[in-house]
């Protein structure tokens, strides 16, 4: 009974880190790690301060890692960026209901 209780506790929190995982390192190769995990959030359709709070990072530093996104993919602007991603099958992901994009 124990484990089962443990594992109803734990499964919530597992979930909400869950969507955090960057994508393979053979999907835009060129970027970091970090930088996947943010373009995907990009392409999940959140804004940078959505994305500073649930990495708690600054919002500088995800305006420097999205810019630098851009750079990288040769993009020049969000949308072109989110095209790209969804492209490789970032971001297709649905948004919680709580949580929409701004």
């Amino acid at each position: 009974m124990v484990r089962f209780t443990a594992l109803l506790i734990a499964a919530p929190a597992f979930d909400f880190f869950a969507w955090t995982a960057t994508a393979p390192r053979s999907t835009f190769p060129e970027l970091t790690d970090r930088e996947r995990e943010i373009l995907a959030l990009v392409a999940e359709g959140r804004s940078n301060e959505q994305i500073a709070n649930r990495l708690t990072l600054s919002l500088k530093t995800i305006r420097n890692h999205v810019s630098n996104i851009f750079n990288k993919l040769q993009v020049p602007d969000r949308a072109a960026a989110i095209a790209k991603a969804r492209e490789a099958g970032l971001g297709v992901q649905p948004l919680e209901a709580s949580d929409p994009p701004t």
